[in-house]
């Protein structure tokens, strides 16, 4: 009986396990350090760096990443056509209002070992924008990466009979008025 489980133990270690990471309000390059551990398979028992035992990573809501302070301003990605004087600079916001992937797919991209297999280890890395992910993707998925931050609830998102029963520090006078 001991045997049994312990091929399943080894069947579970070899196998490429889909887990699900949802980048809602984190920042990119921290969680590209956790994503990519996954991607390259650091958290299995067997790890090597010329094996090939990494698991899919499935990166939702990436259109809500996070970046801290002015970074969206101040952040900038090199681009070149490959013909002479072809090189571009694109801030972070402007990236990130193109294609809301590519700064997470360029934060996990830089933050693996620059070596051959970076190439195909970045295959088992899916981005979507928001919750909208593929049936036969969400079928696969087996566990879920924790978040680095909480994400908190948003005012309006809350019920109303909660916001109500918040603590308030003063009330405002009555002919205050809001801008």
């Amino acid at each position: 009986m001991r045997n049994i489980f312990e091929r399943v133990k080894q069947w579970n270690t070899f196998a490429r396990i889909w887990h699900l990471y949802d980048a809602k309000w984190q920042d990119p390059f921290e969680s590209a350090k956790v994503i990519q551990k996954y991607l390259k398979g650091l958290h299995k028992p067997i790890y090597h760096p010329l094996a090939d035992c990494g698991d899919h990573v499935v990166v939702i809501n990436c259109k809500e990443i996070a970046m801290r302070g002015d970074e969206w301003r101040k952040r900038a990605y090199f681009h070149h056509t490959g013909y002479a004087g072809g090189g571009t600079y694109t801030l972070a916001w402007e990236l990130h209002d193109k294609n809301p992937l590519m700064i997470m797919k360029k934060a996990v991209y830089r933050s693996m070992k620059g070596n051959l297999q970076r190439r195909y280890t970045m295959e088992r890395l899916h981005l979507y924008e928001g919750i909208n992910v593929p049936q036969d993707i969400i079928e696969n998925i087996g566990s879920v990466i924790p978040q680095l931050r909480d994400v908190p609830m948003r005012l309006d998102k809350m019920p109303e009979d909660q916001v109500k029963s918040y603590p308030k520090i003063w009330d405002l006078p009555k002919d205050y008025v809001v801008r």
